[in-house]
Order: C-alpha cells, then sequence, then structure tokens
C-alpha cells in the first residue's frame, strides 16, 4: 500500500517540491497563435484535422474537480459536434498541479499517443476514485490495469526522469510563456479562455469562427 507522503518519494521529492512550489505569473489575455502551436517535448496529441478552422488548447490537470467536470459535461458534444466532424482540431495539455496528476500524465504518456486520450478520460471520468483517496497510487495502479499496465510497467513509468521532466516542461511553458494560472485554461485561436464553460458556451466561441 502506497501513502500520500510515500507518492512524493515516489516521483522524488526534490523535483516535486520544486514543481510544487512554481510561482505563477501575472495573467494574459491572449497568446500567439504561432507559439501555441509549438508542442512540447511528447509533442501534442491532437483530434481532429490540422487544418480545421478552429483549434482548441485545453491545459488542465487530471486532479483539477473543473477540469473533470468540464471532460464530462461539455466535452462529449464537443467532440460530437465538432471535432469528430472536422470542424475543430483539439489538443489537451498537461499542467498538473499536483504530484498525482503528474503521476497520472506520465501513465497517460507511457504508453505512445494511442493511449492519451483513453488513459486522461478514464482518469477524469474515474478522479474521484482515485485522486481524493487515502491510498490513490494504490488506486491508480488498479485503474491502469484495465489500461494494460502490469505492476512492472506502472512502477517504471513513474521512475521515468525523463517523462516527468517532460511532462512538466509543458506546464511551465505554460506559466512562463502563455500565463496560464489555473485549470482548466483554454485557448481557442490564441484567444484565453479560464475555467470550465458549457457547451452552450462554447459555441458562442466557436461558431463566428466558423463563420455560422
Amino acid at each position: 500500500m502506497i501513502t500520500r507522503r510515500q507518492t512524493l518519494q515516489l516521483l522524488g521529492t526534490v523535483a516535486v517540491t520544486a514543481a510544487l512550489t512554481t510561482s505563477f505569473p501575472a495573467l494574459a489575455q491572449n497568446a500567439s497563435v504561432q507559439d501555441l502551436a509549438v508542442p512540447g517535448p511528447l509533442g501534442d496529441v491532437a483530434l481532429g484535422p490540422a487544418d480545421a478552422k478552429v483549434t482548441i488548447i485545453e491545459y488542465a490537470s487530471l486532479t483539477c474537480s473543473h477540469c473533470a467536470a468540464f471532460h464530462a459535461n461539455t466535452y462529449p458534444e464537443l467532440k460530437k459536434r465538432y471535432i469528430d466532424t472536422g470542424k475543430v482540431r483539439f489538443i489537451l495539455r498537461e499542467f498538473p498541479l499536483d504530484p498525482l496528476a503528474t503521476a497520472g500524465f506520465m501513465l497517460a504518456r507511457c504508453d505512445g499517443e494511442g493511449k492519451y486520450y483513453p488513459v486522461t478520460d478514464m482518469l477524469f471520468d474515474q478522479q474521484k476514485n482515485w485522486a481524493f483517496t487515502d491510498k490513490p497510487l494504490d488506486a491508480l495502479r488498479q485503474l491502469l490495469r484495465q489500461a494494460g499496465f502490469s505492476q512492472e510497467k506502472f512502477d517504471s513509468c513513474l521512475r521515468d526522469q525523463k517523462l516527468y521532466d517532460a511532462v512538466n516542461a509543458v506546464k511551465n511553458r505554460g506559466i512562463e510563456t502563455f500565463k496560464v494560472d489555473s485549470t482548466p485554461t483554454f485557448f481557442i485561436n490564441g484567444q484565453r479562455y479560464p475555467g470550465s464553460m458549457s457547451i452552450d458556451e462554447l459555441e458562442k466561441i466557436i461558431k463566428p469562427l466558423l463563420g455560422e
């Protein structure tokens, strides 16, 4: 059984402490579309065509309840109406707010792009069953078994320092370059929208960009 305190040891106390004490710069409203298009060291896992008129980039934490609410209540309709129809390109980027979210993203990245959204979707859907338990890593391990992770693979993934650094590089660039200071934060064609949004709120932004 692994406790929350042992989680810090597993992920590396020094690195985690540095991540938890990161200061956030002042708020900025917009970002350069060209700068936003530059992926992190692991690359972006995008849904929807590269030539879509609208690109939505979401900075999220897997332990953020507002992010989970967005992915439960808004994202399915967004995907159905706009991503699957080729109108919108969607990218989820890592912005872990704590070591557990970092661990979740590391696991989502550990098995290639094909597992990224299945794993992140599962962790958002099951958030209350792992992120807010007494033994979250044990709960994570149980969930990831459903995605084909053996115990050895699970543990080796969370000990991968390069993967840890790469996940946090995405977060750090979000802070330093795009002034992200909360989750979820969306950039829609470069315009910054902090906070979870309903499908109706999103459509008010998306439709004019699509000429609808």
